[in-house]
């Protein structure tokens, strides 16, 4: 009875390594999955730039692409209808700098729309519209050589400067999940720039203009 007994065990101990070692063949096998080529990754990344051109994604950022363009390029003018009518030297140099980066902007964005392989062409920006006219209001509505002109000249320069700065970080942004590289660089600087303008102007703001504009 004992040999038979001590048989059947063995019997067992070779039944249950055998399906012990199926079971880690089956383990081995599902753990290894299967891989994919750097060929074939490389294969699919080719054809989502091909098709980005055509895709709506790439078209939103183009047409606010030739938004910003279209304000930009009639900012310059706007500008420089502010820089004769402010007040004070330092808001006078600070919107003639602007003026200056400004025009650089335009050529920046023009290399913009070349990186991405299109033509730069300028769409009717309402909101850039209207934030200009309210820049011409103030100085329609307000006394010459005041510090009141100067303050509202600053909201107004403001404004437009919040507006460029979402625009351009918006940009920037969807030019990196496209992989425009050069682009998402070149919307970097500019939005770099609007951002220092904007912290120039309020230091302006604060450290004289209101407390003279509130003088009057």
């Amino acid at each position: 009875m004992a040999t038979r007994t001590q048989s059947k065990s063995g019997s067992q101990s070779r039944t249950t390594g055998r399906s012990a070692a199926g079971n880690n063949k089956s383990m081995s096998s599902s753990r290894t999955a299967p891989k994919t080529s750097s060929s074939s990754r490389s294969k699919s990344s080719k054809n989502q730039n091909e098709d980005m051109p055509n895709s709506k994604f790439h078209q939103l950022f183009v047409d606010h692409l030739k938004d910003i363009y279209w304000a930009e390029k009639n900012l310059v003018k706007a500008l420089g209808k502010m820089q004769k009518a402010a007040t004070s030297e330092e808001l006078t140099d600070a919107i003639a700098t602007h003026l200056e980066q400004t025009k650089e902007q335009v050529s920046r964005l023009e290399r913009v729309f070349e990186s991405v392989g299109q033509t730069a062409k300028a769409k009717k920006c309402p909101a850039m519209e209207g934030l200009i006219a309210e820049g011409q209001e103030v100085i329609d509505d307000t006394e010459e050589d005041s510090a009141v002109r100067d303050a509202g000249l600053i909201i107004a320069c403001q404004k437009i400067e919040h507006y460029e700065i979402a625009t351009y970080g918006s940009l920037r942004t969807l030019a990196s999940k496209m992989g425009h590289e050069e682009a998402v660089q070149l919307l970097e600087q500019t939005l770099n720039e609007e951002k220092e303008t904007d912290v120039l102007l309020t230091q302006l703001a604060e450290s004289s203009v209101n407390e003279e504009a509130a003088a009057e």
